[in-house]
């Protein structure tokens, strides 16, 4: 019941924060997120899974109940976490917790709403990373949009109605599209399951795959899914062209939202697509749209950089490097060995740290300036050390600098990918591998201009050190992401375990 305590936390401490008054509202959201943190790492500490939850693994913390019959198929409340999941769990609870604590600054409106959702949202993702039946992960898959639509709705920017508007259309048609498919694919494996178990889906589609559906032929029918699930989860990631909603929410959303939309909810379309497209579909039907994938891939991270290096607005800056490195993402899932998806699996929980105390320490330089102009301020390394120094070392994580988490997944992402066996596997990396060079351009050009120089800024505030609880956060991300740089074992392990399996049952 770890699991379900876990949400139950999060869920009940949503509704206590609504109604709680404004002033409180802050301490007690970080009261109530310790609980789940707390828990997820205990959880973390004791995790004796083994094996990938779709492919009869032996999950931790697993506990099924029948919940409805639809028609002449089962919904259980099915959830377990394995080496996959179980990362991505505790992710979404620290940064959840480290959220809050960086919203104290920021937020003076309407405290115990946005607690109150941002606890909601935490819920909500616990359950996307948890759930096993397809019918309850759908449920908290949508759920999740609705907090975050008001979060950058409410507390946004000028453009806020327009960037909330686009981001909820984006991903609720995506959504929509993913959902039809997967439900064709279920009725047309037939009488081969009786529920919307994942696990059970899974093992229909690897033991032969639908017979067809509206006089569609099997095959074609598994093929038309992958694509139509792959589009629905890379709006999500996203990878591009699926991409312009992202810098428009980014810029839009208060920090704080910023940092759980970098740092979690982009990660739920990579385990989307690792867990529906790379385990649920047999090699036969994934090899055709390998290379395509591949050079989806490939663009993503050129064209990301390339967004990135051309932005004068931090957040902005940030937000591209988002689409560049979720498409290391895709080419480690695309390659389909054991470093290459461990990698991307690792790279999701890294750019989670490292996109997070970006978004952070971009925050909190404007608090002090009320610009992110790079154009507009120099020198802020002399009025705020602190925060600029954790900034400028979060950006050499970005980069790939080693004992950092960021080197350790793309070194297990680039190592994979050219031991691939598609087509041109080699040339693909070699072209992803540019684009740490463009991130590096980026980046000190932003923190020369910003950072070093002279002190000058183009508004009429006073800048000064930063106060502790806007820091503390950013020193607990880069403590994390400097321990997974060294010890990447520390999850990889784990990740390795629960990724065998899939690329074991045949490789590309």
């Amino acid at each position: 019941m770890m699991i379900e305590t876990l949400i139950a936390v999060a869920l009940i401490g949503a509704l206590v924060t609504f109604v709680a008054p404004n002033r409180i509202a802050g301490k007690l959201a970080f009261l109530i997120s310790l609980v789940p943190a707390g828990l997820s790492l205990w959880m973390f500490a004791t995790f004796d899974g083994r094996g990938n939850a779709l492919l009869e693994g032996d999950l931790a913390f697993e506990s099924r109940l029948e919940w409805i019959q639809l028609g002449a198929y089962d919904i259980s409340w099915f959830v377990g976490l394995d080496g996959i999941s179980m990362p991505l769990v505790v992710l979404t609870t620290i940064l959840v917790t480290l959220a809050i604590v960086s919203s104290w600054t920021p937020i003076d409106d309407r405290e115990s709403q946005f607690y109150g959702l941002v606890l909601f949202i935490e819920a909500n993702l616990i359950g996307v990373f948890a759930a096993l039946d397809f019918f309850v992960w759908f449920i908290f898959w949508e759920a999740v949009l609705i907090p975050m639509y008001l979060l950058i709705g409410i507390w946004g920017g000028p453009r806020r109605k327009y960037a909330a508007i686009k981001f909820f259309v984006y991903t609720n048609v995506a959504s929509l599209v993913m959902f039809g498919a997967v439900i064709a694919l279920v009725f047309g494996l037939g009488d081969a399951v009786t529920s919307f178990a994942l696990p059970e889906i899974t093992a229909a589609m690897l033991d032969g795959g639908p017979d067809g559906f509206f006089g569609v032929a099997g095959p074609t029918l598994a093929s038309a899914v992958f694509v139509a699930t792959f589009v629905g989860f890379a709006v999500k990631v996203p990878v591009v062209p699926f991409h312009t909603w992202l810098p428009d929410a980014h810029v839009e959303a208060p920090t704080p939202a910023s940092v759980l939309l970098a740092g979690v909810l982009l990660k739920m379309g990579t385990y989307a697509l690792l867990r529906f497209n790379f385990t649920m579909f047999p090699t036969e039907i994934v090899e055709p749209f390998v290379v395509p994938i591949a050079v989806v891939a490939v663009i993503s991270v050129i064209y990301g950089a390339m967004l990135a290096l051309a932005q004068t607005d931090l957040k902005r800056i940030v937000a591209y490097s988002s689409v560049s490195s979720m498409g290391y993402v895709i080419l480690g899932l695309i390659a389909y060995t054991h470093f290459g998806v461990g990698g991307a699996t690792f790279q999701m929980v890294s750019h989670g740290l490292i996109s997070g105390l970006m978004f952070m320490a971009v925050g909190v330089i404007y608090n002090a300036t009320h610009t992110r102009m790079v154009t507009d301020m120099s020198g802020m390394a002399d009025r705020m050390p602190i925060a600029v120094g954790i900034f400028v070392a979060g950006s050499f994580g970005y980069m790939g600098l080693p004992l950092m988490s960021g080197f350790a997944a793309e070194y297990f992402i680039f190592f994979g990918s050219f031991g691939a066996d598609f087509p041109y596997a080699p040339v693909f990396t070699a072209l992803a591998m540019f684009g740490i060079v463009v991130v590096a351009g980026y980046l000190l050009y932003a923190m020369q201009r910003a950072i070093f120089g002279p002190y000058s800024l183009e508004t009429d505030y006073e800048v000064s050190r930063a106060p502790l609880h806007d820091v503390a956060p950013m020193f607990v991300l880069l403590g994390l992401i400097i321990v997974l740089g060294v010890a990447p074992e520390l999850i990889f392990e784990m990740i390795h375990d629960a990724v065998d399996p899939i690329v074991d049952g045949g490789e590309l």
